[in-house]
């Protein structure tokens, strides 16, 4: 019974991770329902800042047809801007870029204006703008912000450079964006007939590591530490696995370690890449991680025999520190969730969906063989106390058959 629930539990974890990963792959914009029926042929999920864009572009007409979305802005305290580079450059996109801007009003719809940027220290000024656009409305519903406007680009238009990006409002007026690669990396060169870019600078890299990031360790801290775990509380309980649960629990917990020390490192290089986005929590806990799977490393090669005297102390200290870092993993892996709503919005929310089936799943098996091994050990300490008392029995010795 206990081999077969091993095999449904990895079967399980398994498939919430192909999902997972799958679903890694898929483009959110593509669920994304408009009100009032409205919809775009094409949408892409933009590598930074929680944005999205849909439109619907007839090459004959130039006529652009667009949405923006912005998520993460629950206040009226940030703006929000999409604009078009008429240059082309990308490496400048901001100077002379046309721009359109959405800022949040405590009641009603926000407002939506039109602005030319000029220069670095652009205040967003309500102004005209080189494109020809009808219909500029912007939403804010569910802490989102979603700019419309049809725009009419230049004949012959297949290829443009864009840009978005958020910032402050002091007083209703538009203040100097974060500095941090989410908003100095916000732009790239789109082709609007196929949907494919090219980003400015390592967004699209940006994106890669984070998603590495995140499977390393919710695959090693968060999967394959608690399941070696689950393998050295319940498998030892039956002679017959012994030593295979042994050595299974090292492998696992050794390659949770390996694969998480990978993780862990990637996760410091997102870091000090990410300026202005806050992560120290998480980041704190991770370091905290690395240290108590280092400290469990060493103490498995410093581990005494059985019959040594220290060897209960030993059991002690490798508890405690195994169950804390197994603790500490499931909630660094949800504040890690809790970043990445922060500074790229819910995008990922599948990924927690999907970590939650994965614990779910681990509670359920460590729920079922717990009851079980429990009915084993009382079994087997029933049947061992009736041996005994038959062999005490027999001899004479502490039993009935004692002769005074």
């Amino acid at each position: 019974m206990v081999g077969k629930l091993m095999v449904l539990g990895i079967s399980v974890l398994s498939l919430l991770l192909l999902t997972w990963s799958a679903e890694a792959q898929e483009q959110t914009c593509n669920s994304h329902m408009f009100s009032e029926n409205k919809q775009f042929t094409t949408c892409r999920d933009l590598p930074h800042l929680t944005s999205y864009l849909h439109w619907t572009f007839e090459q004959e007409t130039g006529k652009l047809d667009m949405a923006f979305r912005h998520s993460g802005i629950s206040g009226t305290d940030r703006w929000v801007a999409w604009a078009i580079n008429p240059n082309n450059n990308l490496n400048s996109a901001m100077v002379g870029a046309q721009a359109l801007v959405a800022i949040p009003q405590s009641s009603g719809a926000p407002r939506a204006y039109t602005s030319s940027i000029s220069n670095y220290g652009t205040q967003l000024p309500e102004g005209a703008i080189s494109y020809n656009h009808t219909g500029l409305t912007a939403t804010h519903q569910n802490n989102e912000i979603t700019i419309f406007a049809t725009l009419t680009l230049p004949s012959g238009t297949t290829n443009l450079v864009h840009l978005w990006n958020d910032g402050p409002l002091s007083g209703g007026t538009p203040g100097a964006h974060d500095m941090g690669n989410s908003n100095t990396q916000s732009k790239e060169s789109l082709n609007l007939l196929s949907g494919s870019s090219q980003g400015g600078s390592s967004g699209n890299s940006v994106r890669r590591r984070r998603n590495v990031h995140g499977v390393l360790n919710a695959l090693s801290w968060g999967t394959l530490m608690p399941l070696g775990a689950i393998i050295a509380r319940y498998l030892k309980v039956f002679k017959s696995a012994d030593p295979a649960w042994f050595y299974l629990h090292v492998t696992c917990q050794t390659s949770a370690y390996i694969v998480g020390v990978a993780g862990w490192g990637t996760g410091l290089k997102l870091g000090s890449d990410s300026v202005g986005v806050k992560y120290n929590t998480h980041r704190t806990l991770g370091i905290v991680l690395f240290c108590l799977g280092t400290l469990q490393v060493f103490a498995l090669l410093l581990r005494p025999n059985k019959d040594h005297k220290i060897r209960i102390y030993w059991n002690i200290y490798h508890y405690a520190i195994g169950y804390a870092t197994i603790i500490i993993s499931i909630i660094n892996i949800f504040k890690g969730f809790e970043a990445l709503e922060v500074s790229v919005g819910d995008r990922y929310e599948n990924w927690k969906h999907a970590y939650i089936g994965i614990i779910a799943a681990l509670g359920g098996i460590a729920v079922l063989l717990e009851a079980y091994t429990w009915m084993v050990v009382l079994k087997r300490r029933k049947s061992e106390n009736k041996t005994a008392h038959g062999i005490n029995g027999t001899n004479g010795v502490n039993g009935y058959g004692q002769q005074v």
